[in-house]
């Protein structure tokens, strides 16, 4: 079995093939650059160095959201055009899903956190001992109210994920159970682990046509959110 993982739901980008449970190839990069500046090269790339026919496909593994508007609609762009050019289905890893994977194995509480802006946070709270146990399904939420939950809850807590970088001074005045911070080589999107966890979901038949696949953005983009307010403030 072979997947293809696309992972372009911040400003990491990053492509890989997982071949029966190996992982043959992966290439991530974080840097200022659009995805549709990265993807493709980095998908030809990889086909190139495995002298691989992209036929000999299963599926293709997409991070599905939430996460950047503009880096999900790319990287499901990408997804989408390979399937329906390929006639192959399209696996929906939900993003923070796929970073909390990142650790599996581990005995602590994952909490990934990606900054959703103003305070916010894209997250969930997954138990990766053995397997992946879904304990909080990701949503959008106030940083000040994950805290709250956490401190609740009483575990040992691993953050990883961009939201780190600007949530960090807030964790370590407001936690008081005990927790760290996932180091560098875990602490972003991979497609290594979409693809990884992509053909999990494909081995129990979780996947779909090409041309229906559609982002879980999770919220309102900035955009509609003002056009919205805009037209209370003309109905008023």
């Amino acid at each position: 079995m072979k997947i293809l993982g696309i992972e372009s739901s911040s400003l990491v980008a990053s492509a890989a093939v997982v071949s029966d449970g190996i992982l043959t190839a992966e290439y991530t990069v974080n840097f200022k650059k659009t995805h549709s500046q990265t993807l493709l090269p980095m998908i030809h790339e990889i086909v190139n160095m495995l002298e691989m026919d992209l036929r000999s496909l299963d599926a293709i593994a997409v991070a599905g959201g939430p996460g950047s508007f503009t880096g999900l609609r790319i990287g499901g762009a990408t997804a989408k055009g390979l399937g329906l050019a390929l006639k192959k289905p399209l696996v929906r890893v939900p993003t923070v899903e796929a970073m909390a994977y990142n650790l599996w194995g581990s005995s602590a509480l994952v909490c990934p956190i990606m900054d959703a802006r103003r305070n916010q946070v894209y997250t969930g709270l997954y138990h990766v001992e053995e397997g992946l146990e879904e304990v909080r399904r990701q949503c959008a939420m106030d940083m000040g109210e994950l805290i709250r939950i956490l401190n609740g809850m009483g575990e040992t807590v691993i953050f990883l994920g961009d939201g780190v970088d600007v949530c960090r001074p807030q964790i370590e005045e407001e936690m008081k159970t005990n927790f760290r911070f996932a180091p560098a080589s875990h602490n972003r999107q991979r497609a290594a682990t979409v693809a990884a966890l992509g053909m999990e979901y494909y081995k129990k038949g979780m996947f779909g046509d090409a041309g229906a696949f559609v982002p879980d953005y999770l919220r309102k983009s900035q955009a509609e959110r003002e056009r919205e307010a805009k037209n209370d403030q003309m109905d008023a």
